[in-house]
């Protein structure tokens, strides 16, 4: 197959709607989600309901460049005592999405919007996720704010939930406002606005201190390689690493602190939660391995500040090679998963993250579970009864749990197409890898010059995740999306 005949971005939605359907998703509305949808009219109103006006706020929002469903909005405000009010906006996907109507059907059944490299299928209808619940730039909305008082050490000191409408007043992007927050030049979006410069890095300095806490408490540096495919016209040309930023950081660590307010809040107010758990490693003893191998001692029992130590040495004496030891790593500690939890119980916490209370609440345009725990919160502010029942939110957890892998599976099995278009060209070529998995399954190993996954057909005995190896490409499958390769040695690096 010749790249340049070819129309790879019909190729790959092709092979996006079949994964859908042999996972169990569903790629397309119902008739009866669509008829729902025609009878919205426009965006959420108040209804009566007690809501601030908070559009005077600099609110902004800062996600990928093509991001189109807007979740979420930050600003921040200086206060005396070095402490900082930082104040996160989510968007109130509820007041327009009725529980157990058609369109929430179809976000319960799939729980994620699934995004494959030529084709995004949304949770929810786009004239709803990118328009109607999406903080658009310029446009009045409802939402539930997260507001949080930040400490000079970077602790949450105080805490607070409410409903307010807001107003996005500029749409940025991570990597420009990361250049700029590193020395680069301020984006237009930001200039224009009077104070949003000084704003967003009142925000960079709280994020940088919740950032630092988090990590002395264990919470884990991991840094992976991320690709995306870039597209000439409908054609494949390569793929784009990825990387993380400060930007970045401003929104995962106010989103990580907005999730443990949340689920705190419902817990005092005696109300259950759906937490995002990462339990103790399974394979911990893998990973005591892999530090021996870098001459650190890591103690038999997982210790998350101690894997941090040795994570954060590693980072600063290979910064190259680091991605692919957080590879192996992430793949050691296993997937995280949902569980319902009553206000006494005693839920696993985060790993990972180092945190104990964690909810999954940032994302209800995009994420099923953001959406029940927005309903669990509005209910838990107004004083209304429960809208689930603890068996119930067994049953999402648990399903939400299933069709979140199920949803990685197409992506990734849509990206692993997208990347062997890119290699069917050099089959027989050889290249530098690191094991990034080893199952009853198979074993699998990443590219290093290259981001891309495959399999070991050949030469794989005796191989275990982290370990560095020469491998020959020796066939590739669009439409499977399968890469195989052969060992051949260890890695040359």
């Amino acid at each position: 197959m010749n790249p340049n005949q070819h129309d790879h971005r019909a190729i790959l939605q092709d092979i996006a709607q079949r994964a859908m359907l042999e996972r169990g998703l569903l790629p397309d509305f119902s008739a009866q989600a669509l008829a729902e949808l025609d009878k919205i009219q426009g965006p959420a109103r108040m209804n009566g309901r007690p809501v601030g006006d908070l559009t005077n706020l600099l609110w902004s929002s800062i996600d990928n460049d093509d991001s189109r469903d807007l979740d979420q909005l930050t600003v921040a405000e200086a206060m005396p005592g070095d402490k900082v009010k930082v104040l996160v906006a989510v968007a109130d996907v509820d007041a327009l999405v009725e529980n157990g109507s058609a369109i929430d059907e179809h976000a319960r059944h799939n729980t994620t919007s699934v995004y494959t490299a030529a084709k995004i299928f949304p949770m929810l209808p786009e004239q709803l996720s990118t328009n109607l619940t999406s903080l658009n730039f310029n446009e009045d909305r409802l939402s539930i704010v997260v507001e949080m008082v930040i400490g000079a050490d970077g602790s949450i000191q105080d805490s607070d939930i409410y409903g307010a409408r807001v107003r996005n007043h500029a749409k940025l992007v991570y990597n420009s406002v990361a250049a700029w927050l590193e020395g680069g030049s301020m984006p237009e979006a930001i200039a224009v606005i009077k104070g949003l410069a000084e704003n967003l890095r009142v925000q960079d300095r709280a994020a940088q201190r919740m950032k630092n806490l988090r990590h002395i408490h264990g919470a884990l540096s991991l840094e992976t390689i991320e690709a995306r495919p870039i597209f000439e016209g409908d054609a494949i040309r390569d793929l784009q690493v990825e990387e993380k930023n400060r930007a970045k950081d401003i929104i995962e660590d106010f989103m990580i602190a907005a999730n443990g307010v949340t689920a705190r809040y419902l817990s005092s107010r005696k109300f259950p939660s759906v937490r995002r758990v990462v339990r103790t490693p399974k394979r911990w003893d893998r990973i005591v391995e892999i530090a021996g191998e870098h001459q650190f001692a890591l103690p038999a029992n997982p210790d998350s500040k101690a894997l941090e130590e040795f994570l954060t040495k590693e980072k600063a004496g290979d910064p190259l090679r680091f991605p692919d030891l957080s590879l192996a790593v992430i793949k050691l500690l296993g997937t995280g998963e949902y569980i319902a939890e009553l206000p006494g119980d005693a839920a696993p916490g985060h790993f990972g993250l180092a945190v104990k209370d964690y909810t999954h609440s940032t994302a209800p345009n995009r994420r099923y579970t953001d959406l029940i725990t927005q309903r669990l919160l509005k209910a838990a502010s107004e004083g209304k009864s429960l809208p689930y029942s603890k068996d119930e939110l067994d049953l999402l957890a648990a399903h939400c749990t299933k069709e979140e892998d199920a949803a990685n599976k197409v992506e990734r099995q849509v990206e692993e197409s997208a990347a062997a278009l890119l290699l069917e060209s050099r089959i027989e070529e050889q290249f530098d890898a690191i094991v990034t998995g080893a199952s009853p399954k198979g074993t699998w190993a990443r590219l290093l010059i290259v981001p891309v996954e495959g399999k070991l057909v050949d030469g794989f005995e005796g191989m275990d995740v982290g370990d560095r190896i020469r491998v020959q490409l020796i066939s590739v499958d669009v439409e499977r999306g399968y890469i195989d390769f052969k060992r051949l040695g260890p890695s040359r690096h």
